[in-house]
Parts: C-alpha cells; structure tokens; sequence
C-alpha cells in the first residue's frame, strides 16, 4: 500500500489575520494578568509628571504650571517609546521558556505569534496615553486645542510606539534574557528620547547637540504632540513624524521577522 502525499496547506492573508489577532488577544490577557507590569504602566508616567515638572519646572520655565505646558507632551512620548522595551522583554521571556516551540507545533502562520504579540501590546501604549494625559489634567494641564487634535495627537503616538516596537521585538529575539533586552533598549533609546527637545528647547541647547537635537525623530514627535495638544503648526512635525516611523517600521520590522524566524 502506497503512501498518500498531501500537500501541506498555504496560509492565506485571511488566516494569518486571524492567527494574529487571536494571538494579539493572549498578549492582552498577559497584561491583565500581570500586576506588575500594569502597575508599572500605571505609575511611571506619574513618576515622570511629579518629578519632571516640579523639579525642573521652577528652574526651566520658572513656575510649575508652564512647565507642565511644555513639559506634558514631551513625557507622553517620553512614556510610550520606553513603553515599547515590554514588547521585546516579553518575547525574550515567552521564548527562552519554549512557549514559541509550542506555537510550532500549532496549525498557524510561523509569523503570527510575533505580530499578535506586537499587536496585543497597542494596549500598553494607549494606557500609558491615558494614564499621562489624565494625571497631567490633575495637576493643571489643559487641552488647548480641540478633541479631534487631541485624538489625532494620541493616534501618532500609538503608530510611532508600533513602529518602535519592531526595534525592541528585534532586541528580544536576538538577546537571550529579558534584563539584556532592557539594558540594550536603554543604551539605544537614553540618546534618541534625552537628546531630543522634550524636556527643555533646542536653543537653551550647545551647538553640537543641538545639530542631532534637530534631526532626531522623537523630537519631531515632539514638536508634533505639542503642536496637536497645546497648538501651533502641526504640518511639518506630523509629516516627519509619520515618515521616521515608516522608515523605523521598514527597516527593524523585515529584520525582526527574519531573526525570528532562525531563532524558532
């Protein structure tokens, strides 16, 4: 009796949507289910709120209120881009303890696991939007602009934290432990959010770092979130903004799928 080959199934576009999104929702269980970690993305954007403006808002703006004007906008970046580096610590967890070798042996796309992982942490980022702008209206903070701007602001944040996030799922495929991810993350993302115009202008700034200050994404992002929220120009900072997050998302994305794919 010969044996019958039976072609093994292709996956559609369909199927691989529906794998992620069900593997997106795991994600969001981890959230739920972890109290540390959503007391982290409750407290440390309200750590960085009290710290920032009452201890540099004296000095820089010369009262706390209007450097919590400046200063909020720039934090909501600030947390939602150190936000990502639990997309790629989480991965580095769920993979060093085989929980990917299970995915394997499951009938779905191979690349699933790591969109729906991606995917599933969009919820971090929205709390930690939520969590800043509702603790900085506590403290005196006010819109001034409108609610589709505001919306629009939040929005911005949310696509450039999920172009970020390739970087960090990248970090978690390569490094073999969380706290490598973390450290690696922090070495590559201190520069890009400190160098950057969120906690003080670019012209109270020397000329050399002011140079890397004009060029650097976050800061656009910045000058974006302020020009969404607090007013002003908003059509060049948004672009540019939008545009950094392509190339981060073109670049790290193709390269974090191929380093998952030899990794698992």
């Amino acid at each position: 009796m010969t044996a019958t080959f039976v072609p093994a199934r292709r996956s559609s576009p369909l199927m691989a949507v529906q794998n992620s999104v069900t593997l997106a929702w795991r994600s969001v269980l981890k959230i739920k289910t972890n109290p540390e970690d959503l007391w982290g993305l409750w407290l440390q954007p309200i750590m960085y709120l009290v710290l920032f403006t009452y201890v540099f808002g004296g000095a820089i703006a010369g009262g706390t209120h209007q450097y919590l004007e400046f200063s909020l906008p720039g934090i909501l970046v600030l947390s939602v881009v150190f936000a990502t580096l639990g997309t790629g610590m989480m991965l580095s967890q769920d993979i060093s303890t085989g929980v990917f070798d299970r995915f394997r042996t499951l009938p779905i796309v191979r690349w699933a696991p790591l969109a729906g992982a991606i995917l599933g942490d969009l919820l971090r980022y929205v709390i930690s939007i939520l969590v800043t702008l509702g603790f900085g209206m506590i403290l005196g903070y006010r819109v001034h602009t409108s609610v589709v701007a505001a919306v629009m602001g939040c929005l911005l944040l949310v696509a450039f934290a999920f172009a970020m996030c390739w970087l960090s799922a990248l970090l978690g495929v390569l490094v073999k432990t969380a706290q490598g991810v973390q450290l690696y993350g922090f070495l590559f993302m201190f520069p890009l959010v400190f160098g950057s115009n969120i906690l003080t202008a670019t012209n109270s700034m020397p000329g050399w770092l002011q140079a890397f200050v004009k060029i650097n994404p976050v800061t656009y992002l910045t000058e974006a979130e302020r020009a969404l929220l607090t007013g002003g120009p908003a059509a060049i900072p948004v672009e540019r903004s939008l545009l950094w997050a392509a190339a981060i998302f073109a670049v790290f994305a193709p390269l974090a799928v191929a380093a998952y794919r030899r990794r698992t």
